[in-house]
């Protein structure tokens, strides 16, 4: 290999995480046993990782560290530590025992990380286009001998983040769930999810196109009890949403009639998705959302910098000021001082 360092960006999880798992195989297959590390760039200092890549690992022949969050990476000394090490090693002509994946969820780092990076070991991984992800889902399914109409695909793109990770996690499922040569229904999805009963950001994000502060709280608290996910991921989540919502209100200034067929091409489709965004689009319009994306932005931050006794007052906060506030910050509240 030519280097050492890699940058995968974009929010197709999915696929993203298939471009890791092929770099960790390449390297294990040269090194053997591998000395792993994960970290988030908003929660670890530069200089801890750069110590890290550079000491030689104890009990392995080779160490890799995945930086997670890199587009975080923003104060100059910080991205001069992280380049310099990175121009460093790669002057050794791909010789090293050191590792560095760059992970972004965003399309874009810091310039100067960018460019102290091989063009060819960098990807940005784009969402799949709406029909792309239908005929994901269906071909996942056909290999599994199951049949499911169109009308349950779009119900269950509705229910699950659109990336192939959580798609696959949906689908191995209802895998287990249906047996070779079903016939799945929109009805058969509804069915499933509402027996599961499992709360997810998007159920979140429904209680709050409800305004209803008491079930979204109750809903946060479920999620995060449950394990399933992180606060940071239920922020991840509700700014999908919000960026969906984005979406609506763009498409919406830019065409003067759509209809539900219309919506369908955009990637909105299913009663149930329809009804919230409309919903969601009388309470913030665009100006709103910007503020919502902002805040869940400084949230992820705080909840990354203040550790775990605070999480839930900070979670509580950031939905109150969705809910109640349409984005703006309570003057009163600020982390640093809890």
């Amino acid at each position: 290999m030519k280097s050492p360092v890699w940058l995968f960006m974009g929010p197709e999880i999915g696929e993203r995480n298939a471009a890791v798992d092929t770099v960790v195989k390449t390297i294990s297959k040269q090194y053997g046993d591998i000395e792993t590390h994960t970290a988030y760039a908003g929660d670890t200092g530069m200089g801890d990782i750069i110590s890290l890549l550079q000491n030689a690992s104890l009990f392995s022949s080779a160490k890799l560290i995945i930086l997670k969050s890199a587009e975080l990476i923003k104060k100059k000394e910080d991205i001069d530590l992280l380049t310099d090490w990175i121009q460093s090693v790669s002057k050794k002509d791909g010789i090293s025992d050191s590792f560095l994946i760059l992970i972004s969820d965003e399309t874009s780092v810091a310039k100067k990380i960018s460019d102290s990076v091989l063009k060819t070991q960098q990807k940005i991984f784009w969402e799949l286009f709406e029909n792309k992800k239908q005929e994901w889902v269906r071909g996942f399914l056909f290999r599994e001998g199951i049949e499911i109409e169109d009308e349950a695909v779009d119900e269950l793109l509705e229910l699950v983040e659109n990336n192939t990770d959580a798609l696959k996690t949906a689908c191995s499922h209802l895998a287990l769930y249906f047996q070779k040569g079903a016939h799945i229904s929109q009805e058969d999805i509804e069915k499933l999810f509402a027996h599961n009963k499992e709360e997810t950001p998007f159920s979140l994000f429904n209680a709050l196109t409800l305004k209803d502060l008491e079930a979204a709280l109750s809903i946060s608290q479920k999620i995060i009890l449950s394990k399933n996910s992180s606060p940071i991921q239920i922020i991840a989540g509700l700014s999908y949403c919000f960026r969906r919502l984005q979406d609506w209100h763009k498409i919406h200034r830019e065409n003067e009639y759509l209809d539900d067929f219309s919506l369908k091409r955009f990637g909105f489709s299913g009663k149930t998705a329809l009804s919230q965004y409309r919903r969601a689009a009388k309470l913030w319009n665009e100006v709103q959302c910007v503020k919502i994306i902002a805040l869940l932005s400084e949230t992820d931050l705080d909840l990354r910098s203040l550790g775990t006794s605070l999480q839930n007052i900070v979670m509580e906060m950031c939905l109150y000021e969705i809910v109640c506030k349409s984005g703006n910050k309570s003057e009163q509240y600020n982390p640093n001082y809890i």
